[in-house]
């Protein structure tokens, strides 16, 4: 039988590759076995609004905040109130998701302010419809919900009751009661659907990508171009619409899988899907997912360099050949140093003058890529060569900035504390 981590792992993927009906499957099964995972209820909540299911997604990310505020987790709760107002301004509750989004604000990370911001404008933007004494705009929660906890192998069965409950069919007509065989009136043209004819649980997203550019296509058919909301952020995109229910259907990145420029950014309101064609902040560099996710940082041995499967960052640079995987680069010309010295040819294909005064080639490259390098490169370098006591150098703030750097002595060598 798997385990609970097994299945989250396996929920984690189908998440990032945006299956949300897989992730669903796998985040349910895995509570079953330990429902008290704040994360998976988060993620969970996350993929039931993406596919449309707001009450549900709701109940997930009530069932976050209790289980984050239970362990302390400051962060956590800020996301987890966040989803919640998101969910119950899906559901029109636009008072209690302001509640909602007060309470993410005081705890939410640096990474989900700009989602924050987003909603908060949609959420006034949905006020000023509403009259005054609008039931809507009422505060009807209270900051840490009051919900029980599933017990493990509780969680499908509750949620399979809430469905039951909420989905019931009517009850038959009494025997006596006349059965009309008069066929309805056909609906006029003028009665004909008027928006939204994609049911949103079939709505879904492609990407692909180029040197310069991602585009994002969501097929989705007959959405009203004065009625949808389109943003877009350096880390984050948000499309909303209203669906014939009288819901909003809102769907969500954030953040990206790498930084974008907003103002050379566009898109396209289709009849069968809204486009999105997104610019790279960095040129040249590869994607390998939709949604962030942290790439495989580098750890090179003396006597050998792995590379990571996706490769590592590439940077802008002006050699006529294109991005540049630095510390790829800065790897190989140490280790041609230490066998044979390094050629001319090398060190200036690295942007270094071969016959300049800054002697060792190496450290002159170091020098020039943190000179040239943007705030998060810099703040990557300084942090893994410091807490790594110099046995590491990475140029790669997403990993990087995750935790501490480990010390990675030479093979052979093994790090001591001083004194030792």
């Amino acid at each position: 039988m798997a385990s609970y981590t097994s299945l989250g792992d396996q929920a984690l993927k189908a998440f990032n590759a945006s299956n949300y009906s897989d992730a669903i499957t796998y985040y349910t099964q895995a509570l079953e076995l330990n429902p008290e995972v704040p994360d998976y209820y988060l993620k969970r909540s996350t993929s039931y609004q993406r596919s449309g299911q707001y009450e549900l997604a709701l109940h997930d990310a009530e069932l976050a905040v209790v289980l984050a505020n239970k362990r302390g987790k400051r962060e956590m709760i800020g996301s987890a109130q966040m989803r919640r107002g998101i969910a119950l301004h899906l559901l029109g509750r636009y008072g209690d998701a302001g509640f909602c989004f007060d309470a993410a604000e005081k705890r939410v990370g640096e990474k989900e302010k700009n989602m924050l911001a987003i909603w908060r404008k949609k959420l006034e933007l949905a006020l000023e419809k509403l009259d005054e004494d609008d039931v809507n705009r009422e505060v009807t929660i209270l900051e840490f919900p009051q919900v029980e906890i599933p017990k493990p192998k509780q969680v499908q069965k509750a949620e399979v009751d809430k469905e039951a409950e909420e989905f019931s069919l009517p009850s038959p007509p009494p025997e006596s009661a006349p059965i009309s065989t008069v066929a309805p009136p056909a609906p006029s043209a003028s009665s004909a659907p008027i928006g939204v004819v994609t049911p949103a649980n079939k709505i879904r997203h492609e990407w692909y990508q180029t040197g310069t550019h991602v585009v994002m296509s969501l097929f989705v058919k007959g959405v009203p171009k004065d009625k949808a909301v389109v943003e877009i952020t350096d880390k984050n995109i948000s499309i909303s619409f209203p669906l014939p229910t009288g819901a909003d259907f809102t769907f969500d990145i954030d953040p990206l899988w790498d930084s974008i420029i907003p103002a050379e950014s566009k898109y396209n309101i289709l009849s069968t899907k809204v486009e999105l064609k997104l610019l790279k902040a960095t040129p040249g560099k590869k994607w390998a997912a939709l949604e962030g996710a942290p790439e495989v940082i580098v750890k090179p041995t003396e006597n050998q360099t792995t590379e990571s499967a996706s490769g590592g960052p590439a940077y802008p640079t002006s050699s006529k050949k294109g991005a540049k995987d630095w510390d790829k680069l800065a790897r190989d010309l140490a280790a041609k140093k230490k066998d044979k010295g390094t050629t001319k040819e090398e060190v200036e294909e690295a942007g270094l003058d071969y016959d300049s005064d800054e002697g060792d080639p190496v450290n002159a490259f170091f020098k020039k890529l943190y000179k040239d390098a943007d705030e998060d490169t810099r703040r990557a370098m300084m942090k893994s060569y410091i807490e790594s006591n110099g046995t590491a150098l990475s140029t790669n703030w997403a990993e990087v900035g995750r935790g501490k750097v480990a010390t990675s002595p030479p093979e052979g060598m093994t790090a001591k504390k001083w004194g030792e």
